[in-house]
């Protein structure tokens, strides 16, 4: 049956792909594609404080998912909003935690369970959107240009239908083969997408199956890829090589595509946790010279690079100081100029400002 955009694709092909996935052009990029993750992968474990990279790099990527979808936040109010305890966040900032609270999730069930499979996956929508989303039942979903309103795509209706097209991504993801994993990457969210499994949510969900994916495969050790830059940059060839290979199975454009985003999102990771690396060296330099000894620590440096903004309570929680003489402590650190003071509601917040500066480029 030919694919029509107007009628539900209960015959979406599954995986593996009958065309040729491994043509040179795409068996060249996998080359570079998988050293850029080897570097990247390789600067994380030299990292001593790994909470550094979960927090801020995490954090960012949630918000650049979200912002496909179109929720935006800003970086201030993303980075408050998970410091400070208060009830106003406003709706778009609450999504992109939950969506980081979702991959922290996803990340901790895999290392106990190394399994992607459907309830998963059900899991993760469900922190997504904070409710208890399932595979879709009800028909008449269907997908439209905005600026149009054309129908330009309808995913298989039925939940035994999705529920088989599940099944196949699972023994596909688990299946043992030849096929370079990072191909697989792009065959796997490609089919994803395609079968759109959930009434709202798919595209964030899908997002976190593929940082899920590469650590499944042992490409990452900690789920830092900061995927959905690249997608933001490139966002009418995203859906622009979905199409093609749903209308044209031409899978080519889209595998080197996905390719081009992990090789270009993993050097970009990379120079980032350099960055931050050489801006906490200078910090504690400086804090070194400029602190009462008393003060001075390397573990409180260190915790000031856990997210840009911080409070006493954080300092309560790491042991390193009591709460009155951790309020102490960050006004040192205001007097210096490494913390800038800000208060929210009735908390008062210390932002590393150079942090914030360096994550919000």
């Amino acid at each position: 049956m030919s694919f029509n955009p107007q009628k539900p694709y209960n015959d979406l092909p599954l995986l593996p792909p009958k065309q040729d996935i491994e043509t040179k052009n795409i068996l060249r990029k996998t080359i570079t594609a998988g050293r850029a993750l080897a570097e990247l992968k390789g600067l994380g474990e030299t990292i001593p404080n790994q909470s550094m990279l979960i927090n801020s790099v995490v954090l960012q990527e949630a918000k650049a998912s979200s912002e496909i979808e179109n929720i935006i936040t800003t970086d201030d109010a993303l980075f408050r909003a998970f410091t400070a305890k208060t009830s106003r966040v406003d709706p778009s900032t609450k999504e992109v935690l939950r969506y980081r609270e979702a991959l922290w999730e996803g990340y901790n069930e895999l290392k106990k369970r190394p399994i992607l499979a459907t309830n998963l996956f059900v899991k993760l929508v469900q922190r997504i959107k904070e409710n208890q989303a399932g595979i879709r039942r009800t028909p008449g979903t269907t997908i439209s240009n905005a600026a149009t309103g054309e129908i330009i795509y309808t995913p298989p209706e039925g939940e035994a239908v999705i529920r088989d097209k599940l099944k196949n991504l699972e023994d596909y993801i688990h299946g043992e083969d030849d096929i370079d994993p990072l191909i697989k990457l792009a065959l796997i969210h490609y089919q994803f997408e395609t079968i759109h499994p959930f009434s709202d949510g798919n595209g964030r969900t899908g997002r976190i199956i593929n940082i899920l994916y590469l650590v499944f495969q042992g490409l990452l050790d900690l789920p830092v890829l900061y995927l959905s830059k690249f997608v933001i940059d490139r966002k009418n060839e995203y859906y622009r090589f979905l199409r093609r290979v749903t209308e044209k199975s031409e899978w080519e454009p889209w595998i080197l595509y996905m390719l081009d985003a992990v090789e270009e999102t993993a050097t970009f990771t990379r120079k980032r946790i350099l960055d931050i690396r050489d801006l906490m060296a200078e910090t504690m330099e400086v804090a070194k010279e400029t602190l009462p000894g008393r003060v001075y620590s390397k573990e409180l440096i260190e915790l000031l690079f856990c997210q840009p903004y911080t409070k006493g309570q954080s300092l309560v929680d790491a042991g390193i100081a009591k709460r009155k003489t951790a309020a102490e402590y960050l006004k040192d650190l205001e007097k210096t100029g490494i913390l800038t003071g800000k208060r929210i509601g009735r908390e008062m917040l210390y932002l590393n400002t150079r942090l914030y500066d360096l994550l919000s480029k």
